[in-house]
């Protein structure tokens, strides 16, 4: 199978405009995030709306795609950028481009979850441990997810899932697994297609997750297991904390 993997990356936002070219430990964001993931796909290109972001990414010798200003989210543009780039690719990756700590190993789990024949649509999720405590649990910025017994997800919600009844909730994360859902997908691209056609459905409108759509429509989403954590760029205070990670990284191979 062959995959392709699309970094959609806009320079407007509303928290951290022109994110995707802070730079962090003397490179950009999407630079760091597009040398993550290049060397174990069969492609690699960034989708952009922004002459600047353009710019960047041919200037470290990336692929680039410009894109339509209107689109409405990453799996929209990377729609628009997968039929632009053409190649024959079986499945595409939506890969975030505000985390410039994805590793390797994250794309490698989401592309075997494509063995199984009947996978439509893929994503990842990582176990919370009790260490993470009941606050990262109920952060409403991090959804959790239930799969079934086939690792198909049941739901997202950015509730907690499922509830405890009957159990103090300070033993929840001792007496049972949730999963933290880590925000990367991935797409046989006639299912893409079809999913960005899709108008938006009333659960996706009540939690704002686009990925409900897709299941209240019928679609399958396998479920790949990650242990690796990330740190998503959001804010200019998570550049601080990403620059801190990433000394110590460095600190560690020295």
């Amino acid at each position: 199978m062959k995959f392709l993997g699309i970094i959609p990356a806009r320079y407007a936002s509303t928290r951290f405009p022109g994110k995707p070219l802070a730079l962090l430990g003397g490179k950009t964001v999407i630079e760091r995030v597009y040398e993550q993931v290049a060397g174990v796909l069969d492609g690699v290109c960034v989708a952009t709306d922004d002459v600047r972001i353009e710019a960047a990414v041919k200037a470290f010798g990336g692929t680039v795609v410009m894109t339509s200003v209107h689109h409405k989210s990453g799996t929209d543009r990377c729609r628009e950028a997968c039929s632009k780039m053409g190649g024959d690719y079986d499945v595409v990756i939506n890969i975030q481009g505000d985390e410039p700590f994805i590793r390797p190993s994250q794309i490698t789990a989401l592309k075997a979850c494509f063995d199984d024949a009947s996978t439509q649509i893929a994503t990842l999720v990582k176990p919370f441990v009790p260490e993470d405590g009941m606050d990262a649990l109920e952060n409403v910025n991090s959804p959790k997810v239930v799969v079934d017994r086939h690792w198909n997800a049941l739901y997202f919600s950015r509730s907690v899932i499922p509830y405890r009844r009957g159990v103090d909730r300070k033993e929840w994360l001792a007496g049972h697994t949730y999963y933290k859902h880590i925000g990367i997908y991935a797409y046989r691209t006639p299912v893409l297609a079809e999913i960005t056609a899709l108008p938006q459905s009333p659960l996706e409108l009540a939690e704002s997750l686009e990925q409900l759509r897709w299941l209240e429509n019928g679609y399958r989403v396998k479920v790949g297991v990650s242990e690796v954590e990330t740190i998503g760029i959001d804010t200019p205070e998570d550049l601080v904390r990403a620059e801190a990670f990433l000394s110590k990284q460095t600190d560690r191979q020295r």
